[in-house]
């Protein structure tokens, strides 16, 4: 198979990179021809375990190859992927500019049948913008050539997108064609081999299936954070109430773990997206609402404990923050819970000493000259004089540090956890006055 992709960042380049492994020629295409030559170079923009290497060997071996040249891209391709950004626009509806874009820039160039699949999380009714940007390009062109539109959203996690990329649970295709199924069944094949994962439907269908996906899921999310905070105030304990529901095939365990809130590059936009999308047929869609409103809220939630707890007094303390990355196994800070807590400590005149194992490129990046915020080295480092530890995201690393180290260390022998990494009564034990979400009453050391 010959595909062509057209954007370069987290979903192209995974996309890219599984479809390559698989044996197909791959070539993506982007704009910036400043990341284009970094790629070429084998440097990686973005931090994915496993991805670099998979880019590295199968470029090597010539089934993947970036470029900036558009035209070659479109003569290359049966398959015609696009997979650029849908950033949210002030109203927070997704901005299908470089959508279309791209989709003008295949019809500018095609000359024989191809398959254009939107890769990229869309609205309903995007496929119908593409088809019609595609339609006027080629009559202004005074061309004939058939295509078939395909919407085919990813479903990849952060941090495990290789995976979920080669071992799909599923692979939503909408179409209106059974040539355009049977393509992308083909394509599919090699990572759909034990079980047939492909699920067909219409394309307006499929359009909606990415953002009530993620919907669903950040909506546990929240619901989850409100019954941890009801938990606290009613003196029950929330990761026991967890285990009670998660044991439940109908609920399950996945999306329901308490904590600071949910961030990152999809859920926020998606779910804002799928408001506006709404409200554009005159419906107000009051679970969604909530469900923004409630995790907005969560981000503040450890920051209004540390107030508590110090008598809104945070002026001149520091405080030791362990966790950026908006969840393990990534860079991306984009609306994760550390920035709001950041943002909030530093307006209160405290003081920030973070580490994050991968995000320490990136905050500098966000934090350039922003006085009172300082990154770590390691774990340990941060801590070192701080008045209290803030953990925010739950890399493994935090999962089991040396309590007594963090007593000695700490000025304040104080811990505010944001995602119940451990058990309140051991935290105790230590000498430690232990935070947590939703875990009824306050431990602290025990006399």
């Amino acid at each position: 198979m010959r595909v062509t992709i057209f954007g370069s960042g987290y979903v192209g380049l995974v996309t890219g990179a599984c479809l390559a492994d698989a044996g197909n020629h791959v070539v993506c295409v982007d704009v910036d021809a400043g990341k284009i030559e970094r790629l070429r170079r084998g440097e990686i923009p973005i931090h994915e375990p496993g991805l670099e290497a998979v880019i590295r060997h199968n470029a090597q071996a010539g089934r993947i190859e970036f470029t900036t040249d558009a035209a070659r891209g479109v003569e290359h391709g049966l398959f015609q992927l696009i997979a650029v950004g849908t950033p949210p626009d002030e109203d927070g509806a997704a901005d299908l500019r470089y959508v279309l874009a791209a989709a003008r820039t295949v019809a500018s160039h095609m000359r024989r049948h191809c398959v254009v699949v939107t890769k990229s999380t869309v609205p309903v009714g995007t496929a119908d913008k593409v088809r019609r940007e595609i339609d006027s390009t080629l009559q202004a062109r005074g061309a004939a050539v058939e295509f078939d539109i395909v919407s085919n959203p990813e479903f990849l996690k952060e941090g495990a997108a290789l995976q979920d990329f080669m071992k799909p649970d599923r692979v939503v295709v909408g179409t209106d064609n059974p040539r355009a199924t049977e393509l992308m069944r083909a394509l599919y094949e090699p990572f759909t081999r034990n079980h047939d994962r492909l699920i067909v439907m219409d394309i307006r269908s499929a359009e909606l299936t990415k953002y009530a996906a993620n919907a669903m899921l950040a909506t546990k999310i929240s619901f989850m954070n409100e019954l941890a905070n009801l938990a606290e105030r009613l003196g029950a304990d929330i990761e026991k109430v967890r285990v009670g529901i998660g044991s439940d095939p109908r609920i399950g365990y996945s999306f329901i773990y308490p904590g600071t809130g949910y961030g990152g590059s999809c859920f926020p936009k998606d779910v804002r997206a799928l408001i506006r999308s709404a409200h554009e047929v005159d419906h107000e869609p009051q679970i969604l609402a909530a469900v923004e409103a409630v995790n907005a809220r969560q981000k503040e939630v450890l920051v209004e404990k540390m107030r508590q707890h110090f008598g809104d007094r945070l002026q001149g303390r520091t405080i030791a923050l362990w966790g950026l990355a908006f969840k393990p196994n990534t860079d991306d800070m984009r609306e994760a819970p550390s920035r709001t807590i950041i943002d909030r400590l530093l307006q209160d005149g405290a003081r920030v000493c973070a580490y994050d194992p991968v995000a320490a490129a990136e905050a500098s990046r966000i934090y350039a000259g922003r006085a009172g915020f300082a990154l770590a080295r390691n774990a340990y480092e941060a801590v070192a004089g701080a008045d209290a530890l803030a953990i925010v995201t739950e890399w493994q690393e935090f999962r089991s540090p040396d309590f007594e180290r963090l007593k000695e260390l700490l000025k304040t022998p104080l811990i505010f956890d944001g995602r119940n990494l451990y058990d309140p009564a051991m935290v105790g034990r230590f000498g430690l006055t232990y935070h947590a979400i939703g875990r009824g009453r306050l431990a602290g050391p025990r006399s």
